[in-house]
This record gives C-alpha cells, sequence and structure tokens, in this order.
C-alpha cells in the first residue's frame, strides 16, 4: 500500500509539474526567420578537407541523394539511407549525415541501439513523439518522414547506424561572452562580425566551420558555449539526480558509464543543444513514447539552468 501511495503521490507531482513547464527556449529551437533565403548554387564543385569528391551546392541539397566524402570510413549506405524513397521518405544520409553524427538541429544517431532507433521510429510513426515546437523543419520532416517509411527501411537504417562507431564531434567551452549568431538553417550559426554578446542564460551550440558543415561532411565538428560552472554543476545534477531526488538516476536506465544498453541510449558526446531538446519535450509531453514515463518524473521539475548544465555535462565527455 505504501508503494501504491508513493507512485500516486509522485504522478500527482508530475502532473502539477506538467503545468509549470519552461517554455522551448529559443536558442534550442532555432527557427528560419520568414526572410531566410539559403544561398544560390554559383554552380561550381565544393570540397571538404581529407577527401576528393566534389559535389555543387544543388547536389548537397538533395534531400534524396546522401552525399558520401569519405567512403573508406563506412560501408556503402543501405538504399534507404542513400537516397530514400520518393516522394516521402528522405535519405537518412542527407541530415543525419552518411555515418550518423548528424547536427546541432537533429540528432547524432551512430551508435545507437537498433532496437532504440526502431522504437523511436515507432513511435514517431505512431504520434507517440512528437515536439515541443512542431513548426520546426526538422522534427517536422522526420514525423512526416516515420509515417511513411516501411518496416523493412527502418530495420536496415537502424541496423547500419547502430554498427557506426560514434566521434566526440562538440568541444564544450564555458564562458561568459559568446560570438553573436544567426539562424542559418535551423541552427545557430557565429556571425564572424568579432561582435561578442553575454551568454546569459544559454547554450550556444555553432559549426566549427560552416561550409564544412552545410556540406554535410561527417568531418564536421562543433563548439558548445555554455555558462561558466555548467560542466561541475550538470556532473553532479547527473550523480544526484538534481531536483528528482534520486542518487545516480542517469544510471539506472543509461548504464554506470552512461553509455546506454538495449532500450536506453548512450547520453555523452552528443550536441547539448539536442539535449536540452529533449529535456524540454518530456516535460512538455511531446515525447510520450515508450520509455517516455521513464524519463518524465526525472525531469519534472528541471528548471532550464538544470538542463543547460546536464546537457553541458553530458556533452563534455567523450562517447
Amino acid at each position: 500500500m505504501r508503494h501504491f501511495l508513493s507512485i500516486v503521490v509522485a504522478g500527482l507531482a508530475f502532473a502539477v509539474s506538467l503545468t509549470a513547464a519552461v517554455d522551448p527556449p529559443s536558442w534550442a529551437y532555432p527557427v528560419n526567420p520568414p526572410d531566410f533565403k539559403a544561398k544560390p548554387d554559383d554552380g561550381q564543385p565544393r570540397h571538404v578537407p581529407d577527401s576528393t569528391a566534389s559535389y555543387t551546392l544543388t547536389e548537397l541539397r538533395d534531400l534524396f541523394a546522401a552525399p558520401v566524402w569519405h567512403p573508406e570510413e563506412h560501408p556503402a549506405l543501405p538504399p534507404i539511407v542513400a537516397h530514400g524513397r520518393k516522394p516521402a521518405v528522405m535519405a537518412c544520409g542527407v541530415c543525419h549525415r552518411a555515418d550518423g553524427p548528424g547536427g546541432p538541429e537533429n540528432a547524432n544517431i551512430a551508435g545507437l541501439p537498433d532496437s532504440y532507433i526502431i522504437q523511436q521510429m515507432q513511435d514517431y510513426k505512431s504520434g507517440a513523439r512528437s515536439t515541443s515546437l512542431p513548426d520546426r523543419a526538422p522534427q517536422k520532416n522526420m514525423i512526416a518522414l516515420a509515417k511513411a517509411i516501411t518496416d523493412e527501411e527502418m530495420r536496415a537504417a537502424a541496423t547500419y547506424f547502430s554498427e557506426r562507431r560514434p566521434r566526440h564531434t562538440v568541444r564544450v567551452v564555458e564562458t561568459a561572452e559568446v560570438p553573436k549568431t544567426a539562424v542559418a538553417g535551423w541552427f545557430l550559426a557565429d556571425t564572424k562580425t568579432g561582435e561578442k554578446e553575454p551568454i546569459g542564460q544559454r547554450i550556444i551550440e555553432v559549426p566549427e566551420n560552416l561550409d564544412q558543415f552545410e556540406s554535410r561532411d561527417t568531418h564536421a565538428t562543433f563548439i558548445a558555449y555554455v555558462p561558466v560552472g555548467s560542466i561541475e554543476r550538470g556532473k553532479a545534477l547527473a550523480a544526484s539526480g538534481g531536483a528528482a531526488g534520486q542518487a545516480g538516476v542517469c544510471q539506472v536506465c543509461h548504464g554506470p558509464d552512461l553509455k546506454g544498453g538495449d532500450t536506453a541510449p548512450p547520453i555523452l558526446g552528443r550536441s547539448p543543444s539536442y539535449a536540452v531538446r529533449q529535456f524540454v519535450d518530456f516535460q512538455t509531453g511531446a515525447r510520450n513514447g515508450a520509455t517516455a514515463a521513464l524519463m518524465k518524473p526525472v525531469v519534472a521539475n528541471l528548471t532550464v539552468d538544470d538542463m543547460i548544465a546536464l546537457a553541458a555535462y553530458l556533452s563534455s565527455q567523450a562517447p
């Protein structure tokens, strides 16, 4: 009876906390301005370091043809990853890149358990997984794609990406000031004007080389600027459970080294912007998939500062 009452109380506390869920922070959910225009294609082939391949901007923007810059680093892409299936299923390797590192606007899926990838796709398909800001194109496209993909295609993509080795592509830097940024395609980019502004209550994650990232190079890397003291505070929160009040709460599902298991993903070394979006989406109820019930009470009382600290610490650690 006591156990039952504790569950009821926890459930009521979570229900109450949803009424005070944080608003989706604009820096974690960048939205292209109405007048946003991608740079025109000048027809010249683009190149990236350590690759003999070349693509024009038009080719790089083809959502049904994933560029392969470093073919020696991974097997041949399965058809669903390389080309998708017209008209509704875009190539997985376009947004997530050829071996899965993705970027701040979506997810790094390299090395995720295949069962976890499949479950997330099924949750998108059923509507159980959504996003707190439905008009953002990356998540909107993902939901539409999931509704059209077949189980066989889903399994092929999940198997391929689960077998890729994750790399640490994000450098976390604590600072009081950050470069001035602008939205450059559903993610933030350094304007390169030399202007600085206070970081405030934000994570500012930008590509280190914008052209390389826009070329969908799997070697693209990122800088994530976080408030001073965030990493240590996040480490303490991850160990203590923070507002959830449970020691080692992250380790319960994600493992003692936070590198995941069959049903829980590894959570180290990935985009902190993406991590914050997931905390918010769990808290607002936008993520209601099969494993969401385990995360909801953990994030229910997290503040934006808590989310920033946790994301900073997790991203600073090698995957």
